[in-house]
């Protein structure tokens, strides 16, 4: 051909057994010529099995300024975006996902988004993959929404985040904003926006509509189902990612979710808390990262506690079954060396590692024996949750030298992480 085909343009390759259409992608194997195909799904050629390569069209190198269409009869949200695949686009030179350059390109890859709300702003504290997120990423987060949610021309926050820590970020923010006065919603993708099967343009969508709604809750809105049917608004502190790769990765955990959401409408299925836009947020970040959580697995020697001790403040560990650790043998028995790690003035929780339904310390004498540690039973809580509101509660100098205040505290339902009526 007349010109030699780069990464980045639409090209048709001849083989002996078929022909080919799609996207050029830079290859690291040689020998092989890799192409995204319209479905999403990169393909590898052997080069030797390559009859003829045609150019459809050059990857254009312009970039291309991006407008953000208003209309002021529509309400305002703000976008806070942290990165993750729904900020994310298909660099066709690599065929690698990689964060938006731009962040009005965000609109451009979901127009849809624009027929439900009108975006005043659109602000980026940083851009992260999910799992390299702290606690220092979740108060920039809070901050940027705190300053949106008084503004009396918003109507709403959206924030755009990675998959993999979300549920913790949504129970920080479910401490850090108190008095909220409107809806505050995280919302992500699974999949990235140049995929045929990707879930952002839905998930925007419902997100935005749950964005202006009446609940004045922090939220996680998401796929219901596999389908491309509806969202589920879900709170912020009780919800949890329980598959890694389906479009409905999470789902609520001990509770109901608030509604359901379609591109038109919303379906409302628990009780939540009513916008009221003349409150005033207020933050409340302390936090204390000298904690830890740990899962408890058979086996586990009284050493983990020995070494944890003196270096962390407070510990959530999940325990096994109704709230049980390993207690038979002398040489196993983790008891003694969580009574000692108390006694030295650390706080020590137990969540479910069961995930569904809440501890309950009086069905065994494991667990009657470990009330008498010390150790504080946070209930149906899920033990991310709890460790969020671990950190949160003993960030606060007023509680953190009073144990009998820090239980009280880790015990009172701020943001319905506790459910009164547990749902089996």
């Amino acid at each position: 051909m007349e010109k030699q085909a780069q990464s980045g343009d639409k090209v048709s390759i001849k083989t002996p057994a078929e022909s080919i259409e799609g996207t050029l992608i830079e290859s690291h194997e040689p020998g092989l010529t890799l192409v995204k195909l319209s479905s999403g799904y990169n393909i590898g050629i052997k080069n030797e099995d390559i009859v003829n390569i045609e150019l459809i069209k050059e990857k254009k190198d312009k970039k291309e300024k991006t407008i953000i269409r208003q209309d002021k009869n529509l309400p305002n949200v703000d976008i806070i975006m942290t990165g993750g695949t729904i900020s994310s686009r298909l660099d066709s030179e690599t065929g690698a996902v990689k964060p938006l350059t731009n962040p009005e390109e965000l609109l451009k890859f979901y127009p849809e988004l624009l027929n439900i709300v009108n975006v005043k702003n659109i602000k980026i504290p940083f851009m992260k993959l999910s799992e390299n997120m702290d606690s220092e990423d979740w108060k920039e987060i809070a901050k940027s929404a705190e300053e949106s949610l008084n503004d009396s021309s918003i109507s709403g926050v959206i924030i755009t985040h990675g998959t993999d820590t979300l549920h913790y970020t949504s129970a920080a923010l479910s401490f850090f904003l108190r008095d909220l006065n409107k809806p505050v919603v995280l919302t992500y993708a699974q999949r990235s926006s140049d995929r045929a099967s990707s879930d952002a343009s839905l998930n925007l969508q419902c997100a935005a509509r749950a964005a202006i709604s009446e609940i004045a809750e922090v939220m996680i809105v998401g796929h219901a189902t596999e389908n491309d049917d509806f969202c589920h608004a879900l709170r912020g502190s009780k919800v949890r990612k329980l598959h890694s790769s389906r479009r409905d990765a999470f789902k609520p955990v001990n509770t109901k979710p608030i509604a359901r959401i379609f591109q038109d409408r919303i379906e409302i299925l628990s009780g939540f808390r009513r916008r009221d836009n003349s409150r005033k947020v207020k933050l409340d970040m302390s936090f204390n990262d000298k904690i830890a959580l740990i899962k408890i697995y058979p086996g586990m020697e009284p050493e983990m506690f020995e070494f944890l001790s003196g270096r962390y403040e407070g510990i959530v560990i999940e325990a096994t079954g109704l709230g049980h650790v390993p207690a038979g043998e002398a040489g196993k028995n983790l008891l003694p060396a969580i009574k000692k790690a108390i006694n030295n003035g650390m706080i020590v929780c137990a969540a479910g590692q069961t995930v569904f339904g809440g501890l309950n310390p009086f069905v065994y004498s494991t667990g009657r024996e470990m009330l008498k540690t010390g150790i504080i039973f946070l209930e149906d809580m899920i033990s991310e949750t709890g460790y969020v509101k671990l950190g949160w509660v003993l960030g606060h100098k007023e509680w953190k030298n009073n144990k009998e205040k820090i239980k009280e505290k880790m015990l009172e339902n701020f943001s319905h992480e506790l459910n009164e009526r547990l749902i089996e």
